[in-house]
């Protein structure tokens, strides 16, 4: 099962229309879990949604908020109007979003999947220069000391608070479970020998902010997917299998999730994780390398026994030139793999 809502999505003729249009975006989804065979309605992996809608509170336009960055520390009252917990108007993706979810809940037998970045990618992308500033919070330096440590911080506060809204806005619009995305809680923004040193910027920005973000999704009854397809060490997947411990840990291909397996319990699903980066490029991802290393995964995977959806280590994106090198290769990793061990090239 491939994350490719991308790939279904420009098969419509319009892709650009159907993207904002709830009902069009909910057939979308429904036709890529068909024609995957899986229960899970999964969305398009849009994480620049929370953001558009966090900074229209701060009155920045849609069009800006790609390229938008704080620069300085906010006054306490403008900081607290961007971190209410109050539902706010979402930009058109997100209501697009919110009515796909409404549309697989009411008009499918699919399970709603919904979708949002994570609080700490979400904050890399409010600053100019997030891993200078990780990289001061995480050698100690405080807010005190430090204006851009300051800054960072509320933007840690900012995101977790967009990220919430999020969430509870899909939970009302009928998700089961939602996909958390944190590719940036990763060795590129926090440092292993910080963290071997003692830092504690790992738990501050990353897992306790997850953590809250779980106990509200479990009170709301739903459950928590959490990907992460950064580069990784052993102790961030341990935490976050043992104690996000969502239903589903999905990792990038940088990862060895045989290896991986002894870090998580037996009733958190493995998924991944494939390649799909590199779907676009036959001369780095040719068929038959996809082939054989959907066969190696199989075979590693039963191997030690832990439960494990084959898939692509992060959405498979639509690429003009590429697009029948990607569908090709897709399509070879779900017949291999639903083949099982015993699939041929091709």
């Amino acid at each position: 099962m491939p994350i490719g809502a991308d790939l279904v999505l420009h098969e419509e003729s319009e892709p650009g229309r159907a993207r904002n249009d709830g009902h069009a975006l909910g057939r979308v989804i429904e036709r890529a879990a068909r024609r995957w065979e899986t229960p899970l309605a999964v969305p398009l992996m849009d994480l620049r949604l929370e953001k558009i809608d966090l900074l229209a509170l701060a009155g920045v336009p849609a069009a800006k908020a790609e390229i938008f960055h704080f620069e300085a520390p906010l006054d306490e009252d403008a900081l607290t109007a961007l971190c209410g917990e109050e539902s706010v108007p979402g930009c058109a993706g997100s209501r697009a979003r919110d009515e796909a979810l409404d549309f697989v809940r009411a008009q499918t037998d699919l399970i709603p999947v919904g979708m949002a970045i994570g609080p700490f990618s979400l904050t890399t992308r409010l600053l100019a220069d997030p891993i200078t500033l990780a990289a001061m919070m995480g050698a100690g330096v405080t807010a005190e000391e430090s204006d851009g440590v300051q800054l960072l911080n509320q933007c840690l506060r900012m995101a977790e608070a967009a990220v919430r809204r999020s969430v509870r806005s899909q939970i009302e619009h009928g998700a089961r479970a939602i996909m958390i995305c944190e590719p940036a809680a990763c060795i590129a923004f926090i440092s292993p020998r910080q963290l071997k040193a003692g830092s504690d910027l790992f738990e501050r920005a990353v897992m306790e902010p997850n953590l809250r973000l779980k106990a509200l999704m479990e009170e709301a009854g739903c459950d928590l997917i959490f990907h992460d397809c950064g580069e990784l060490i052993g102790p961030m997947v341990e935490a976050f299998a043992q104690r996000l411990h969502p239903v589903v840990l999905s990792l990038g291909s940088s990862r060895k999730l045989w290896e991986d397996a002894q870090f998580v319990p037996r009733d958190v699903v493995l998924y991944g994780n494939l390649p799909t980066k590199s779907f676009y490029s036959d001369s780095a991802m040719p068929v038959a390398e996809v082939v054989r290393r959907t066969k190696e995964l199989i075979q590693k995977m039963k191997a030690c026994g832990h439960p494990h959806i084959v898939g692509s280590e992060c959405d498979v994106l639509f690429v003009p030139e590429a697009r029948d090198a990607i569908w090709k290769k897709v399509d070879a990793m779900v017949a291999c793999a639903a083949a099982g061990s015993c699939c041929t090239k091709g």
